[in-house]
């Protein structure tokens, strides 16, 4: 028995031990996994880079476009493409918390109560069409996505690393669905839009999906240790002081920005440099420069921003438009750090 109001923690498994790839190690491992994933989205290098850039940065995606583009697809093949657990939630209007975190029942043959586990104990957690669940179930996955564990009855249920959730939505359909809260919006460390392919890549899907589904060939192309190291490599990329100075600057320009009602959060600030580690990696490099930077500021931050109602409807696009927008432009105004080497 526990004191009142106190909370049980069960047996926390064994972070990895595993340790840093070289960056020709790591550049195979993740060439493997974007072939896997550029297998099955065809014309999509951006969207699958980024995906696999939230993977290793240990972070979670959101999926955000209109119907039939692969969002879905593009989830279930990052998935399928690395060696671990793997569940899949179909958010609906009926959904219960304790269909994603578990619940405890009464056995009657040992006389106590039994943890039963819900979808969220896996490495990696496709939500799919998160905004169709009732805000009271979409909250479930508060705790999990920003701590890594469950806390069910006074017991708190660590959840096994690495732990990602992958979240796909319809911005367009509004019927029947709540929107997501910027509590949970900025648990995300990045978001993308898959976007309509271009001719050539919807030809190419027709001619290789005519007689089955590409995702029945994926195979797992990473185990669960070489993901730990992949995500050891990631965290020894260095960061220079001026760089972090300089992600300091954009994300706090975002606070005090005319057209923003809501800046980006200091979580943000921690997401962006987590995810250009990862892309300095990618491309060979044992520390971050700036243009790493630069080209995840709209993915990582723009998500968690807030526009005012007139600048929304002054730009033709909507709200998400003109954030975009704004990024981009507070990102030329800021000094860059002349000095891109290591020792910056």
């Amino acid at each position: 028995m526990t004191p009142e109001g106190s909370v049980q923690t069960s047996a926390a498994p064994a972070p990895p031990t595993d340790a840093p790839l070289t960056l020709d190690e790591f550049r195979d491992l993740t060439g493997a996994i974007l072939q896997n994933l550029e297998s099955v989205i065809d014309g999509k290098t951006e969207a699958a880079t980024l995906a696999l850039i939230v993977l290793i940065a240990e972070g979670h995606l959101l999926v955000e476009d209109v119907p039939g583009v692969g969002k879905t697809t593009l989830a279930k093949a990052l998935a399928t493409s690395v060696g671990c657990s793997v569940s899949r939630i179909q958010f609906t209007p009926d959904l219960l918390p304790s269909d994603v975190t578990g619940v405890s029942i009464y056995n009657q043959s040992d006389h106590a109560f039994e943890f039963k586990r819900g979808a969220v104990f896996a490495n990696i957690v496709i939500a799919d069409e998160i905004n169709r669940a009732s805000p009271k179930t979409q909250s479930a996955l508060l705790e999990c996505m920003e701590e890594g564990q469950v806390s069910v009855d006074g017991t708190t249920h660590p959840l096994e690393p690495p732990f990602i959730v992958v979240a796909t939505q319809n911005p367009i359909e509004m019927e029947g669905t709540y929107a997501l809260p910027e509590a949970q919006r900025d648990r995300f460390m990045a978001r993308l839009s898959m976007g309509y392919p271009d001719a050539a890549a919807e030809l190419s899907m027709l001619h290789h999906r005519e007689q089955a589904s590409p995702l029945d060939r994926l195979t797992a192309v990473v185990d669960k240790p070489q993901l730990a190291a992949l995500i050891a490599t990631a965290r020894s990329i260095y960061v220079s002081r001026a760089v972090e100075s300089y992600v300091v600057s954009i994300v706090q320009a975002t606070r005090s920005h005319p057209e923003f009602r809501l800046g980006a959060s200091p979580r943000g600030t921690l997401h962006l440099v987590r995810a250009a580690k990862v892309l300095a990696a990618l491309k060979g490099r044992e520390f971050v420069v700036p243009d790493d930077i630069n080209d995840l500021v709209v993915p990582v931050l723009a998500h968690r921003i807030v526009a005012t109602r007139r600048a929304a409807s002054d730009t033709k696009g909507g709200a998400s438009t003109a954030i975009g927008a704004a990024l981009r432009a507070i990102v030329a105004s800021t000094p860059v750090p002349l000095n891109r080497s290591r020792s910056v």
